[in-house]
């Protein structure tokens, strides 16, 4: 009997205003030289290999950003680079990935991961990924991969585990926990209540799944996604399907549309030393660091200063005196200057500049 095959999808669509002004609608966080060791979108991909084959491999990103996409990863297969016709949230666009694979392969088992996440260990990230898809097949469950939380962050969503699952022939040793419920984003208090039971995981938005088991799911609470992705599979023009039935499914995230509704999910909680990257700030720990908690990339000088982010890409020399606490990104076209505690109004600021730094 021929085992079926694995495909992963990559959700690589976001704007990624957050680090403008690097970042531009053309060229989000995912596909930025914010490392030395390449994109965050060619680590996502590389980090899959050796358990899916490259022509597997399918990125959903948008018109705007697929030519960044295919210039990131130039030996993917033009048709395995997907673009979304309109933003219509996580569940649309995650169904627009089964239904590609589903034309393919319609017994396959999928590994849904977003392109701008920051993963270290990414042989530890292997090993839980082998388990989940073995999980997966053997239960014929969804499954979630959570992130062990390293303190009571309030600004992710959590997945409360049950007890250790029992599944019929699963042999690998990394244990498998029921899902109890997701919850929302927290307040600092209840993320404290949540790191201190032990029980929580951080929500990364990693899923694990064969098609049948996500198609059967979809059918019963999301039949409008149930019914793209036949429409999909059985389209002889799938773009042109995409393109007139997309823009009209419901705005609605995978977790509301199915995972909090499913009949069975499971979870692996993952200690990948994983980061979301979220802002300059979080950068701030990769760059070089320096005396007086400063961390910085390019050509910089300071004198009497502490806890500051400098980002350039110029090459110009940067000198910096008796400032603190402050992001400074310096590129061809633009500066930005803030106060940490500020710099999450970045998108507001983008809003007010003329289009042409979007």
């Amino acid at each position: 009997m021929t085992t079926p095959p694995i495909y992963g999808l990559i959700l690589a669509g976001g704007s990624g205003t957050r680090f403008w002004p690097l970042s531009r609608d053309r060229k989000p966080k995912q596909l930025l030289e914010l490392f030395d060791d390449g994109t965050l979108l060619e680590k996502a991909a590389r980090r899959l290999e050796g358990i899916i084959p490259r022509e597997n491999l399918i990125v959903l990103t948008n018109a705007a950003q697929a030519e960044g996409v295919r210039a990131v990863l130039p030996d993917l297969p033009a048709e395995n680079i997907i673009s979304e016709p309109d933003k219509r949230d996580t569940a649309p666009a995650i169904a627009l990935g089964i239904g590609a694979v589903a034309r393919r392969a319609p017994e396959a088992t999928m590994v849904i991961i977003p392109a701008d996440q920051l993963i270290r260990d990414e042989e530890g990230f292997r090993a839980i990924i082998t388990a989940a898809v073995e999980a997966a097949q053997r239960s014929e469950s969804l499954v979630t991969l959570g992130i062990k939380p390293t303190w009571a962050c309030p600004s992710y969503g959590y997945v409360e585990r049950g007890p250790r699952s029992t599944i019929t022939g699963y042999q690998n040793s990394i244990p498998v926990h029921d899902v109890l419920r997701f919850r929302e984003k927290p307040d600092a208090d209840l993320a404290e209540e949540f790191l201190q039971a032990g029980t929580y995981s951080w929500n990364a938005g990693i899923f694990i799944w064969t098609v049948p088991a996500v198609v059967r799911e979809l059918s019963r609470h999301c039949p409008e996604l149930a019914d793209f992705i036949s429409e999909l599979r059985r389209s002889r023009d799938f773009d042109a399907t995409v393109a007139s039935q997309f823009p009209r499914l419901t705005r609605i995230s995978v977790d509301y549309a199915l995972m909090e509704k499913a009949a069975r999910v499971l979870n692996i909680e993952a200690d990948i030393g994983w980061d979301d990257v979220g802002s300059w700030i979080s950068i701030g720990k990769y760059l070089d660091q320096s005396s007086g908690d400063n961390a910085s990339r390019g050509d910089v000088t300071m004198i009497d200063c502490y806890s500051n982010v400098v980002f350039s890409t110029t090459g110009k020399k940067i000198g910096l005196i008796g400032v603190h606490d402050l992001v400074i990104v310096e590129t061809e076209d633009a500066i930005l200057i803030a106060d940490k505690d500020e710099v999450d109004r970045v998108k507001k600021l983008v809003e007010q500049m003329p289009p042409e730094l979007h």
